[in-house]
């Protein structure tokens, strides 16, 4: 049965109607990227520990995930490595040594190379060149060849610069010691070769200039930004992400509402509040929010551990049984001194609703079981088994467009520096966890988000490191009957590894995938 249109008062006269050639459920062009059709390269500039990898890593994971477009990163380490190996001196960087200069501008060269091969292929949109391109004559020499290659793209330098000497310090303590030219290696000689090769680069640094009349945005310890020349959609759209970013270290808490009285009926969507489970669940929450996530544990320099208060958000959707998930809650005031040396009071949980991140709204289908929706529609049924990620229930949305709307909350949770607490939905914690993990869109829809589970992210500039814990398992749950909503097996496929299914947990899970009272999707 199909699902049934809205009714005209009048007949409608067009003999020739305007057919969406994608069909049914089309995916609007502002959601798939294709209203880009720019290419830009980017090239990064900085001396070593400013953070440029993490913002190339980082422009390339928002535009691949949000805007659907292809990005790649083309890191000379990489190339350097392959070529030389790993472990090379400090003298190796020095610009008086001959021999190391011919093979890193070799490594640099095939860099380049490769990355105008991968620009000039059809769909291809954005490309970044990482690596310190100290001097004007080496940038230069970058603009040159990519005007010469004929491929017809913008570019931009994205200049990293770094006057906080703790947070340089930081950087070098927290991402270039687990490079692979310093993994295994005694930590204070790590240091040490690492500043003396800082300091080669940076006797012939040449920072950028107006005088190259080039675009480019240059970005002073995260905190002052100097934009110049950038026009165009996809320059503008890097520069307002690139605005929001730093490398401080921080924690995403992603969990699900408590159980639900829809869950317990088994029907998705709806706005229903909290079933007995769900409000003991909430109240588990409150406990541990208190007791973990707002106290950080910091070792000292003689092995002791110290405990201290953090600031911490608390996000919810606009639904109530988000809302009532975050009920018991405390929110004592502490007094915190900024990054920015700004010192203010701070009311811990502080509780902020934000519609984007309301569920995925299942449309004419809401309040349904799966069972109901197969038989009533079972053409509408067909058509999400297909393609999961663009599907759009009647009237209602997609996961496409639901990353639409969470882009912006992207932004946010880029820019914030304390760790937030998100008390959400299925449907949107597979889309953030997807995003923060490196995930492609594809794999999103069919991320496992337990209930009754907090999942911890912190993200760095090489990947991100994830922490499950079980706040409630199935056993405590045993008064509860089938919720009913455990999706068709057809609808998730088998063959995706289970790591990349969110299946990493403090302690072994006492449910299997898909169970259809833990692991019960809603959408």
């Amino acid at each position: 049965m199909p699902f049934p249109q809205r009714k005209h008062s009048m007949e409608i006269d067009n003999p020739t109607p305007h057919v969406l050639e994608a069909g049914e459920n089309a995916v609007p062009l502002e959601v798939s990227g294709h209203t880009a059709t720019d290419k830009l390269v980017i090239f990064m500039v900085g001396l070593p520990a400013t953070g440029k990898t993490h913002i190339a890593k980082r422009i390339c994971r928002y535009v691949s995930f949000f805007l659907d477009i292809p990005a790649k990163i083309f890191n000379v380490g990489d190339y350097r490595r392959n070529l030389v190996g790993v472990n090379m001196p400090a003298s190796f960087y020095r610009s008086d040594n001959a021999e190391a200069v011919a093979a890193r501008h070799k490594a640099c060269d095939a860099a380049l190379d490769d990355l105008c091969v991968y620009m000039s292929e059809d769909g291809v949109r954005v490309g970044v060149y990482d690596a310190t391109n100290s001097t004007t004559e080496r940038r230069n020499h970058l603009r040159k060849r990519l005007a010469e290659s004929g491929i017809g793209t913008k570019f931009m330098c994205i200049e990293s610069i770094c006057t906080d000497q703790r947070l340089l310090e930081e950087n070098i303590r927290t991402v270039k010691l687990n490079t692979p030219d310093y993994r295994d290696m005694d930590p204070e000689v790590a240091v040490a070769d690492f500043t003396a090769r800082r300091d080669a680069y940076k006797e012939v640094y040449e920072t950028v200039g107006d005088d190259e009349k080039s675009p480019f945005v240059k970005v002073y310890d995260m905190q002052k930004f100097i934009v110049n020349r950038i026009r165009g959609y996809l320059p503008l759209k890097v520069t307002h992400f690139v605005m929001n970013l730093h490398t401080l270290p921080r924690t995403i808490y992603l969990s699900r509402h408590g159980q639900s009285e829809y869950n317990v009926l088994g029907k998705i969507g709806g706005d229903s509040g909290l079933s007995k489970a769900g409000i003991e669940y909430a109240r588990r929450l409150a406990v541990y929010a208190k007791e973990e996530m707002s106290i950080q544990k910091t070792t000292n320099d003689d092995g002791t551990t110290k405990e201290g208060v953090v600031p911490i958000r608390l996000w919810t959707s606009t639904l109530n049984r988000t809302k009532e998930t975050t009920q018991f809650f405390e929110h004592p005031t502490i007094r915190w001194k900024f990054d920015n040396n700004d010192e203010a009071d701070w009311i811990q949980f502080r509780h902020m609703i934000k519609r984007n991140l309301d569920e995925l709204y299942a449309g004419g289908c809401d309040g349904m079981t799966y069972k109901e929706i197969e038989m009533k529609y079972p053409e509408e049924f067909g058509r999400r088994q297909t393609d999961k990620l663009a599907y759009r229930y009647p009237r209602g949305e997609s996961y496409m467009d639901v990353m639409l709307r969470l882009e912006p909350l992207a932004h946010e949770m880029e820019r914030i520096r304390e760790p937030v607490l998100v008390v959400g939905h299925q449907g949107i914690h597979r889309i953030l966890y997807a995003y923060m993990m490196g995930l492609s869109r594809e794999e999103a829809p069919y991320v496992s988000i337990p209930l009754n589970t907090v999942i911890e992210l912190r993200p760095h500039a090489y990947g991100c490191d994830e922490k499950r814990v079980c706040l409630m398992n199935k056993q405590e749950m045993s008064e509860m009957s089938d919720d009913g909503q455990d999706e068709p097996v057809t609808s998730i496929p088998t063959s995706m590894p289970m790591a990349k299914r969110g299946s990493n947990s403090e302690k072994k899970k006492d449910f299997a995938a898909n169970d259809p009272v833990m692991d019960a999707p809603s959408h």
